[in-house]
């Protein structure tokens, strides 16, 4: 396979996600030196971070015109990695300064509102833009936390448009690649319906969880009893929260169908515990154990487990 070059990559939201992506380009070899990443923030002391930590090579200011169009002078390559709610300011503040042969792609963990407002922003431009989602990530944010293997065995998926020429399309699996990760594709709707299950609603329970416990008079004494099973099942509410606000407002509608459907689970559970049905309990904890020891047996990385045909769902 031939080692991915570019010649000019441009970051919007040199953070974890786009800090990551970054260093695997300069440190993993799967891209050819020489490319030059440049790095574009609402603040330039982020900016300037990332640049004394040697993740980019330039920086600007999204709010200077003119180091704008300077960062965008020549660039190929643009990769939005900044919170979903962002997306649309920034494809309309960039639009201006876009070369016809830049291709434009995005991080967000959501896709059908990234979509809504690439349609608006770029409008017959669209075609430059290809949706895309690396399912990766940490607790921690920021350039600091930025890691070159960050994508390694990761999925990202793209969402290509109908606009979207094969070539572009290929050309964003091949950055991607680059950086380690499987490259999969799907609709946008689909997209988000799949991730709403396995990603928005499991962050939504964690912070719920840790809401409910802090409201409480004895939070303190409860917390000084916390061990693994609370530290594993709330480590990911210490992820940004307003990442997380901004996905669950912009997949609202699937979220809410998997909340609903989770919301039922529980309400069958506790009728079984009030009943002190413990055949039905220890049915749904079975099927859930084998369930998932299967996915993490087979890599725990977008394969579906085989479920169970006498613990079947009702």
């Amino acid at each position: 396979m031939d080692t991915f070059s570019f010649d000019r990559l441009v970051i919007f939201g040199v953070g974890l996600i786009g800090g990551s992506l970054a260093r695997a380009l300069r440190e993993r070899g799967g891209a050819r030196r020489g490319g030059v990443i440049v790095g574009v923030s609402r603040s330039i002391a982020s900016a300037e971070r990332a640049l004394a930590l040697g993740v980019v090579d330039e920086v600007a200011a999204l709010d200077d015109d003119r180091q704008l169009a300077h960062a965008l002078a020549g660039a190929d390559l643009v990769l939005i990695a900044a919170p979903v709610a962002q997306t649309a300011a920034l494809l309309a503040r960039i639009e201006p300064f876009l070369g016809e042969a830049t291709l434009v792609t995005d991080a967000g963990s959501t896709k059908g509102d990234v979509v809504a407002a690439a349609r608006a922003a770029l409008g017959a431009r669209v075609s430059q833009f290809v949706p895309g989602h690396p399912i990766a990530g940490r607790e921690s944010s920021g350039v600091e936390a930025a890691l070159p293997d960050l994508y390694v065995g990761r999925n990202v998926v793209l969402c290509p448009l109908p606009e979207n020429r094969p070539e572009h399309v290929a050309r964003i699996e091949a950055l991607w690649r680059a950086a380690g990760a499987d490259v999969r594709t799907m609709d946008a709707e689909q997209h988000d319906r799949v991730l709403a299950s396995v990603s928005h609603l499991p962050h939504l329970l964690s912070f719920a969880l840790v809401e409910q416990i802090v409201s409480e008079a004895d939070a303190a004494l409860k917390f000084s009893f916390a061990a693994g099973g609370f530290r594993d099942f709330t480590r990911i509410a210490a992820s940004s929260p307003e990442m997380w606000r901004d996905v669950c407002l912009a997949n609202r509608g699937a979220l809410v169908d998997e909340l609903d459907a989770y919301t039922g689970v529980l309400a069958r559970l506790r009728a079984a515990i009030v009943a002190g049905d413990g055949a039905t309990i220890e049915a749904v904890f079975a099927r859930s154990r084998e369930a998932r020891t299967e996915w993490q047996e087979r890599g725990a990385n977008g394969v579906a487990p085989r479920v169970p045909g006498d613990l079947a769902p009702e």
